[in-house]
């Protein structure tokens, strides 16, 4: 079988490359690292390496389709977010859990990224004429989760945990504030109705490229990232 190339104009297949050496790469030390890891947090850092396993094989496949058909891949992305975003929010449960956080929380947290993630793609995809309304929705479920780990419980039993699991928290919620608000940047770059009704990027297939790009730079931050706060806070609260 011929090897797919990657030309050297192709940025969109480039940053799939990338990140999925990238992802491979963090879970491969994620995994490995879990033997060296105090007990109590053996979990969530072998969460973090499931979450960047499951995305570097979906980068894989990814970008072999781009290459293969030139489009972008909407649906195995989705599929994607719809396994490890529900995760990284297991691990806001996880950290949190010694502090008193009850099952209840972790349903809210997973309910909230699917509502999410299921009204996004509804929107890139299916109806798209309504876009606005399917992003307004899935904003909703956005700000829920937002609200839930800057204010909420989650804030408050990170602040009854412990300095280091709060501290950590914190920059996590940064991730979602900052890192996950990206995502709506793609959404309103490849949608008709993104921002105030007008599409920012007119040609469907410049908007598709300008989309990918946005999620694969943002994927990388964030799932490497969200890993590496948890990392980190493995080993300063031994």
């Amino acid at each position: 079988m011929e090897a797919l190339k990657i030309a050297s104009d192709n940025y969109v297949a480039f940053t799939f490359f990338i990140g999925t050496m990238a992802m491979m790469a963090a879970s491969v030390f994620f995994f490995f690292e879990v033997g060296n890891t105090p007990k109590k947090w053996q979990t969530s850092v072998l969460v973090s390496g499931l979450i960047t396993f499951i995305a570097a094989v979906h980068y894989y496949y990814m970008r072999g389709y781009n290459l293969q058909t030139g489009d972008s891949p909407t649906f195995f992305r989705y599929v994607d977010w719809l396994l490890t975003v529900p995760l990284m929010c297991v691990e806001f449960y996880l950290i949190t859990k010694k502090a008193g956080a009850k099952i209840g929380l972790l349903w809210r947290l997973i309910a909230a990224s699917v509502v999410m993630l299921v009204t996004g793609y509804l929107g890139e995809t299916v109806y798209r004429s309504s876009s606005v309304l399917w992003g307004v929705l899935s904003s909703i479920a956005y700000f829920y989760i937002v609200y839930l780990i800057w204010f909420g419980e989650v804030a408050n039993l990170a602040q009854s945990a412990g300095p280091q699991v709060a501290k950590a928290t914190r920059i996590l919620a940064w991730f979602v504030l900052v890192g996950w608000a990206v995502y709506p940047l793609g959404y309103i770059l490849g949608t008709p109705g993104g921002l105030l009704g007008m599409q920012l990027v007119s040609d469907a297939a410049a908007a598709g490229k300008a989309m990918d790009i946005v999620y694969n730079i943002a994927d990388a931050i964030n799932k490497i990232g969200f890993g590496l706060v948890i990392y980190s806070l493995s080993r300063s609260d031994e």
